[in-house]
């Protein structure tokens, strides 16, 4: 998986997650794992990009340029084969050892659990069964042609949890077909440009950071018909989505906390801020405040807290008419109209919300249970009144989870710790959204695949992925690719949501590029390149059915313009990417590390045609 995000800034304490009912008699506090430290600084760009001089590379080259030699590695695919899968001969990979901790060196095994599900009204009872098997397995490598490693899919028994330079195509394989059982083949709904080469249409530079503050939070951006937003220092700033001209702004009384990723049908979104500006005194006065946005508009239309002693929220979503907010304190849940209270905790509760995942339907992280014995339950409420529909009970000693999708139910945990690189996503869990049946557990060692969750507090903030068309699509994580010594590469695999199982496609992200899901466009996926050091980003289209790769977006290849692309990290930013047009942004705001160098909050590149 991916690394860690940069730790958050030191101005916002945390409150540690609580296992008893709300405690409304408390004074408002930051929610549990709020921004602590600073990320670090990125690559810094010039005001405006001018053509690079002729000569040797740039100092701090992009991705994919040879520097000193990486020891030699395996590839993609080893060492994390699981027991019961084919072999290189097709034969069952063997288990060794006996049940306890496995051996320096090898992977800890995926702990199964127990199908376990709910009816409606069954969500608020702990679920006192506990089954939790360790074991150590041996890792096997499968290699296929080109000198690239990859693992198979298989049968595995364990998963069901019984229960502006030039368009291009990436590098060699950027338009592979690589076929097996995959989705349908769709259209969708993006259009083809006639030319893929795209060229800067604005930059947005960063806002001045107090050196009060070595960090702040400016999550949170959104694309309409008429107009790109994005946050900035306790304000939402509306522009031009082609010539980056400010249409509007809306400020708010603190920074932002956390913000939806979600826009209703007639543009409304929402965000969580602070009530007031931080100062060196009082660095932080909570995230209490829940405001729905006119993004169309360029309006606030309404601000409410929850709560005799205003929750400190984490998280919030939009689902239909609703909008739902978690935390350590409980969920609440407003009517997007007027901001009227839906439901909220009740003192007598002994769970509560932690967040939601929302879209086509509303899902509730719900928590039981104290913090080394914890009940986790999946839930699908009716966005009105908060009843649940149906529920699923994860095994017990689940801390986090986070929903990946809605509709069909997706939801990622880091079981056992076992991921092992902080990317909070171990195994993820098929759920049918009516019974409340696990349908299929699909395991992703953390060494081998490349997506990430911030499962603690922001729920539904899942990144690197796609889900549609009843498959999963993640990326591998860097390989060795089949050129130079030096060159990387990964590719984006598929899982059915049904069986568990690999589908046998990949799309191979072409030497020295690295490939990233964004989202779904009808059955096809759109997934972002991070290019080499020479060469400018790209935004392809999947096809569903044979995997073929469509160019629709190449970014220019001049140093001025790599160095700004190169600081977006789709780890760590914000990508948006539709009809020809793409935009970029930072999650944090910090103090320049040098007045000479400019940083930029966000930049959009655009195709003629």
């Amino acid at each position: 998986m991916s690394q860690p995000p940069p730790p958050p800034p030191p101005n916002q304490p945390p409150t540690p997650p609580s296992g008893g009912p709300p405690n409304f008699g408390k004074a408002p506090e930051p929610g549990y794992g709020y921004p602590q430290t600073p990320p670090q600084t990125p690559p810094q760009a010039p005001a405006a990009p001018p053509t690079p001089p002729a000569g040797p590379p740039p100092q701090q080259p992009g991705y994919g340029y040879p520097q000193t030699p990486p020891q030699p590695q395996p590839g993609y695919g080893y060492p994390g084969q699981q027991p019961g899968q084919p072999g290189p001969y097709g034969q069952p990979t063997p288990v060794y050892g006996q049940p306890g901790q496995p051996q320096y060196g090898y992977p800890q095994a995926t702990v199964p659990m127990q199908p376990q599900s709910g009816g409606p009204g069954g969500g608020r009872k702990i679920n006192a069964q506990l089954a939790i098997i360790v074991s150590a397995v041996v890792a096997i490598a499968l290699i296929i042609g080109g000198g690239v490693w990859y693992a198979k899919s298989s049968d595995d028994g364990g998963k069901d949890d019984t229960a502006s330079s030039s368009g291009g195509t990436g590098g060699k394989g950027g338009t592979d077909e690589k076929g097996g059982e995959g989705g349908e083949s769709s259209a969708g709904t993006e259009k083809v440009p006639s030319d893929p080469a795209a060229k800067v249409l604005f930059q947005v530079p960063a806002p001045a950071v107090s050196k009060d503050d070595s960090s702040v939070v400016v999550s949170g951006s959104w694309l309409t018909d008429k107009v790109y937003a994005k946050s900035g220092i306790a304000e939402v700033v509306g522009y031009d989505p082609d010539k980056g001209s400010k249409q509007w702004s809306i400020k708010l009384a603190g920074p932002v906390c956390a913000a939806s990723q979600h826009v209703t049908d007639d543009n409304k979104t929402v965000v969580i801020h602070q009530p007031a500006m931080p100062t060196k005194a009082e660095p932080s006065h909570g995230c209490t405040q829940v405001a729905v946005l006119d993004l169309d508009a360029g309006k606030k239309l309404w601000t409410k807290t929850a709560g005799d002693q205003p929750i400190n929220f984490s998280n919030v979503t939009i689902s239909g008419d609703t909008v739902a907010a978690g935390s350590t304190e409980g969920g609440v849940g407003f009517d997007i109209a007027k901001g009227e209270v839906l439901w909220s905790p009740k003192a007598t509760d002994s769970c509560y919300d932690a967040g939601y995942g929302g879209g086509d339907k509303l899902v509730a992280v719900r928590k039981c249970g104290s913090y080394d014995a914890r009940q986790l339950n999946i839930q699908t409420i009716d966005p009105k009144s908060g009843k649940v529909i149906s529920e699923y009970k994860m095994a017990k000693g689940i801390e986090y989870a986070g929903v990946v999708s809605t509709d069909p139910l997706v939801v990622a945990a880091d079981v056992g710790d076992s991921a092992g690189d902080g990317s909070g996503i171990s195994d993820f869990f098929s759920i049918d959204n009516k019974t409340g049946k696990l349908l299929t557990r699909i395991s992703v060692p953390g060494d081998q695949f490349a997506a990430r969750c911030d499962t603690i507090t922001k729920i539904e903030n899942c990144t690197g992925l796609a889900v549609g068309a009843n498959r999963l699509y993640i990326p591998t994580e860097e390989h060795e690719g089949s050129g130079e010594s030096y060159s990387r590469t990964n590719e984006v695999v598929a899982f059915d949501l049904a069986t568990g199982k690999q589908t046998g496609q990949r799309a191979d992200a072409g030497e020295d590029y690295t490939i990233t899901p964004l989202r779904m466009d009808g059955g096809n996926v759109i997934a972002y390149k991070r290019p080499p050091y020479d060469k400018g980003g790209q935004v392809v289209s999947i096809d569903g059915g044979s995997f073929k790769q469509t160019t629709l977006l190449e970014n220019p290849a001049t140093e001025a313009v790599r160095d700004v692309e190169s600081s977006m990290s789709p780890d760590y930013s914000e990508i948006l990417y539709s009809q020809g047009h793409l935009y970029m942004s930072q999650v944090f705001a910090s103090e320049p590390t040098s007045a000479d160098e400019k940083e930029y909050l966000a930049i959009g590149f655009g195709t003629s045609g």
